[in-house]
């Protein structure tokens, strides 16, 4: 098999209500020929998979590339879960999962009335907890660049170390993921792409214009701080909590609704 492939597509494609592209496209900051294409969808499973006993995996994944094998430029990725998985994701902060709700209309692939109103939710969906995993995804990042892992093995990019000295696309991640962060915590939205100041900064040390890995690492802690200031001072318009009660109300009356009950 040329490509990897789990759970049902039937289900998975016949039920989606919503799918964006996800990852640097979103972002704005692929660079031609060096960046594959991420997608995201979300989907309603029929009641047998809900109520009954016909329960399945609740996401579907598909990748241009075999098992194992890192996707490069003019590949495609796309993971779909189902509307219970992607509230779960979602409501937890999960930085990627928060992207489908803020893309940019040029960025939609799919949307359906249901879809729409999913991506109403998104001011109840993210919260404090939000910027929490923010800054989480950006040490994972952070620790990557430096070498550093729970198993000791970090997956690397030798030609990028060649070229530029350090990992310049770990370095980028984690600069995003602080920017972005801190607009979550300061403004309680996420813009994408993102803002043309931030944007270009990313986009100049995932370039490797940026020669020094200290200044970077000093640029992703400065702003960090800034995150954790408004957090520890509350000087943040998120609420503590996602509005789960609200959150769960839709969640229910679309099923039913996309299921005709």
């Amino acid at each position: 098999m040329n490509h990897t492939e789990h759970g049902n597509r039937d289900v998975a494609l016949r039920g989606e209500i919503l799918r964006t592209v996800v990852g640097s496209g979103v972002h704005g900051i692929a660079i031609a020929g060096t960046d594959d294409h991420d997608e995201m969808g979300v989907y309603i499973e029929p009641p047998a998979h809900v109520v009954g006993t016909d329960g399945a995996a609740q996401h579907y994944v598909f990748r241009t590339q075999p098992e194992g094998v890192r996707s490069g430029p003019g590949d495609t990725d796309l993971v779909s879960y189902s509307l219970h998985k992607y509230l779960r994701l979602a409501t937890k902060g999960n930085p990627t999962a928060l992207l489908p709700l803020y893309a940019p209309q040029d960025a939609v692939i799919t949307i359906t009335p249901l879809g729409e109103e999913l991506r109403a939710l998104a001011p109840k969906i993210l919260s404090r907890g939000a910027v929490h995993r923010f800054l989480g995804y950006l040490a994972a990042q952070r620790e990557r660049l430096l070498g550093h892992g729970s198993h000791g093995k970090v997956p690397s990019r030798p030609e990028l170390v060649a070229r530029h000295g350090y990992d310049v696309k770990y370095a980028s991640h984690a600069l995003r993921l602080a920017y972005q962060g801190l607009e979550v915590a300061r403004d309680a939205r996420l813009t994408l792409p993102m803002p043309d100041a931030e944007r270009e900064r990313v986009l100049a040390v995932k370039r490797g214009d940026v020669a020094d890995q200290a200044e970077v690492l000093a640029e992703i802690a400065d702003v960090q701080a800034r995150v954790e200031d408004l957090l520890a001072t509350g000087s943040t318009p998120l609420p503590a909590e996602p509005d789960t009660e609200a959150i769960s109300a839709w969640a229910v009356s679309a099923h039913r609704r996309h299921w005709g009950w």
